[in-house]
């Protein structure tokens, strides 16, 4: 279980045609020193179907998940035996929509607690 203080803020997500997100990663290394830790966690939830296109293509992994309503992708962004290092094999994007708009939510999840410390404005 992971403890809900560890998670950013949700972040609501709209993509028109032709829009998309270029290949880049969750992880941020000016995190790493700071009290809440590296996002440990991303979880990506479809909030619509995508009549075609916008689908989240992991490059390294050659694999596409389509937006689909209801359904969510987690995926780590550390490696298990160091989390304090990027997983490259999770570099990710977001394909153009060709067809229809894509909503979706994603939540970053941090190794500490995150929402205390940006409360307080001291997350860094």
């Amino acid at each position: 279980q992971i403890n809900r203080n560890h998670f950013e803020d949700l972040q609501m997500l709209r993509y028109a045609r032709k829009q998309h997100y270029h290949v880049h990663h969750d992880f941020d290394t000016y995190d790493v020193p700071r009290q809440p830790g590296p996002r440990v966690i991303t979880f990506f939830l479809y909030l619509s179907d995508v009549e075609e296109g916008g689908g989240t293509n992991f490059p390294h992994l050659d694999l596409t998940f389509t937006p689909k309503k209801g359904h969510a992708v987690i995926w780590p962004n550390v490696l298990d035996e160091d989390p304090m290092v990027w997983d490259e094999m999770t570099e990710h994007q977001a394909l153009p929509v060709i067809k229809g708009t894509k909503y979706a939510a994603n939540a970053w999840i941090h190794m500490h607690d995150w929402q205390r410390p940006n409360e307080k404005n001291c997350s860094e």
